[in-house]
């Protein structure tokens, strides 16, 4: 993998996509893309091709473009396979993705809708100007009208009009009136004029007072002029006032100062019937574009937004209203100086330098977001990796590979828990491996300690034995013992030392080299058992002491001796009678305390028992007569009797595995904990038995 990392990324992009193109070309579907590419030039050379082939060169278009959709979705997953192979690059294409790419976006949308509310507001300006000039004109022709309608003789209505032009030349250096009769007479002028090639005529769709702006011809071009209409009677004759304001150079000016915008041109589109001084213009989608005061408008390097304010003009000859565009450009910075000028202070100001602050703290923390994004990709790809590598060496079995994580975050935390997991497999498996030696050790111990035991049978001339040891662990406490005592004597012990393992094992071994020893000078099991006794109680440890049993059986004299300290009961099982639990008296071997030996000596109890043919007597440690099932009940002495008295007819090796195995059966899935030892002999006739 390390060399995966460090290739170059374009060579294996490259070689890959050749080897993709060469299969592409010898599967089915590239011979189809080429035979279709075939046909397309084919179509192409023939000019006359029959309609059955261009139906077939359009299908073969559209095989093209799925073939071609495919091509690129495979190219697309084979550079994704081998660019985003890396955790790194995925981490910083998903921040580009989530974090970069939103914030341009939004950018955008806020740039676009400030462009587009600066276009509203400044076109409802441009409106309002244009609307303001048409009052004025409204304004004028109403106060003209009052003041000639006081005027009884024709003459002088003349002074009337100039006297209200110069009120007005300030504004509108070449604003215009004309009076004329309905019916007959002379029109009255005052003012240049100069913005039409002749006056005004009087139309005959005007019936009422009206207003609105026009398109008028001059000697130096086209103009727009805000018109105003009155119709007034006077001395029983009536009138019509006519009062243009011209937007020209100073108005535009004024207007553009006021409003911060720099107007351009005006359009009228598809006007149906010839205007008054203007050509005819047909019910084409062609436009009149018409430069608004004349003012040319000089190019500039500063940003200015082109946008548009629409305005209704009069056709003159017809009275039709007729849909007008007056374009303009808006500076942003020049116009929200206008719009928040206040005084001195410029309320625009304070907005661009919070502005500004703003979007540089918003770029401040944006550099640092993307530089801790990469870090962050770094420090995470970095730790991904190393845990990578680390196990990678532990899959190859080194495990004293350490992964190195300079960070203090949970990435460092998973590190030192990795490198704490590789130890601790370490020990484990040093742990596993001195387990491994210990089992072999205790096994070899398990095979000392069972070739300790006798067989499992022994025999005399009217007398068999059989017994059976299943340790719990791979050593247990759990001993028998047959001792010959001459030709017709035979002892038989059975033992059982407290604890497990080789503790008990190794006290067991004491415990036989003793009873070798002392059996052949001690006739009586109690006196045995007091010497046993008398030499443990200084050599065991304060925590071990031995439960036991000793019997010795005398075949000729058909006697049977037996003691017991602090062992299990013996079972006497007869074919004529009940099983017999024998309980005699005893202390375990091996206490040590005061006037222990004295209280052991006093409490043992030794016994004698006259035997016959077919007795059956059973010796046996607490792990069969304690053995537990699931539901915590005990297997019990008198069950064990039972089971003897039950199947006595059975051959001695029958009946020991009989016993066994129901003990075995009613423990069932429950856990052993103590070892299980039986002895078992039997009372036959000399005639039944061989030496």
């Amino acid at each position: 993998m390390a060399g995966r990392e460090s290739t170059p990324f374009l060579a294996p992009v490259a070689t890959a996509a050749r080897r993709r193109a060469h299969r592409f070309i010898s599967s089915t579907l590239g011979q189809g893309v080429l035979a279709v590419c075939g046909l397309k030039l084919f179509v192409t050379l023939w000019t006359g091709a029959p309609q059955w082939l261009q139906i077939l060169d359009t299908a073969g278009t559209v095989l093209l473009v799925f073939a071609l959709g495919y091509v690129l979705v495979r190219i697309l997953a084979l550079v994704q396979r081998r660019f985003l192979w890396r955790v790194r690059r995925k981490l910083v294409l998903s921040y580009l993705l989530i974090g970069l790419v939103p914030i341009l976006l939004f950018g955008a949308f806020f740039l676009v809708s400030g462009v587009l509310l600066l276009s509203t507001v400044s076109s409802a300006l441009v409106h309002l100007s244009f609307e303001d000039v048409m009052d004025e004109a409204s304004g004028l022709a109403s106060t003209t009208v009052v003041d000639l309608q006081n005027e009884v003789e024709m003459g002088q209505m003349r002074p009337v009009l100039a006297r209200r032009l110069r009120g007005m030349s300030g504004r509108f250096p070449h604003a215009s009136m004309a009076v004329m009769p309905l019916v007959d007479g002379n029109r009255i002028v005052a003012g240049s004029w100069d913005h039409m090639t002749d006056h005004p005529e009087l139309p005959m769709w005007i019936e009422t007072d009206t207003g609105g702006y026009v398109l008028v011809r001059s000697a130096t071009g086209w103009s727009v002029v805000a018109r105003s209409v009155r119709l007034f009677e006077t001395d029983g004759q009536r009138y019509m006032l006519v009062a243009d304001l011209p937007i020209t150079g100073g108005v535009v000016r004024r207007m553009q100062t006021a409003r911060g915008v720099t107007l351009t041109t005006v359009t009228v589109a598809e006007v149906s019937s010839p205007m008054s001084g203007v050509d005819a213009i047909d019910g084409s989608a062609e436009v009149e574009r018409v430069t608004v005061g004349g003012v040319p408008v000089a190019p500039t390097l500063t940003l200015e937004l082109p946008s548009v304010a629409f305005v209704d003009f009069v056709d003159w000859s017809t009275g039709d209203r007729v849909r007008g565009s007056i374009g303009f450009r808006v500076h942003p910075t020049v116009f929200s100086r206008r719009l928040t000028q206040a005084g001195d202070v410029s309320l625009a100001t304070v907005f661009l330098l919070g502005l500004v602050a703003i979007g540089v703290m918003f770029l401040t923390i944006e550099a640092v977001a993307l530089v801790m994004g990469f870090a962050l990709a770094r420090s995470i790809t970095g730790a991904v990796h190393e845990l990578f590598t680390g196990t990678e060496r532990v899959r190859q079995g080194d495990l004293v590979h350490p992964i190195r994580v300079e960070t203090q975050d949970q990435l460092g935390e998973l590190a030192e828990s990795f490198n704490a997991m590789t130890a601790s497999i370490a020990d484990l498996l040093t742990q596993a491996e001195e387990k491994r030696r210990l089992e072999e050790e205790l096994r070899i111990a398990r095979d000392i300690q069972m070739s300790l035991l006798p067989p499992g049978s022994a025999s005399l001339p009217g007398l068999a034995v059989t017994a059976a040891c299943r340790p719990a662990r791979e050593v247990g406490g759990d001993y028998y013992d047959f001792l010959p005592l001459g030709d017709h004597r035979l002892g038989i012990l059975i033992a059982d030392v407290s604890g497990k393992g080789a503790s008990a094992a190794f006290y067991m071994a004491e415990l036989k080299g003793l009873m070798l020893a002392l059996s052949r000078f001690h006739d009586s099991p109690k006196q045995l058992l007091m010497e046993v006794n008398r030499i443990l109680s200084a050599n065991l440890d304060t925590r071990t002491f031995i439960t036991m049993t000793y019997v010795v059986v005398d075949v000729e004299a058909r006697m049977l001796t037996y003691a017991r300290a602090g062992h299990t009961p013996l079972i006497h099982v007869s074919p004529t009678r009940a099983p017999d639990i024998l309980i005699p008296g005893g202390l375990v071997v091996g206490l040590q305390l005061e006037g222990a030996e004295e209280k052991f000596a006093e409490l043992l109890e030794e016994c004698t028992l006259p035997v016959g043919p077919g007795d059956l007597f059973a010796l046996f440690t607490d792990g069969i007569t304690e053995a537990m099932n699931e539901e915590a009940d005990l297997f019990g002495e008198e069950r064990l009797g039972q089971l003897l008295a039950d199947h006595i007819h059975l051959s001695f090796e029958q009946l020991r595995e009989r016993v066994l195995g129901d003990v075995e059966g009613f423990v069932g899935g429950a856990e052993q904990h103590d070892d299980m030892t039986l002895v078992l002999l039997r009372i036959d006739e000399p005639a039944q038995v061989s030496i």
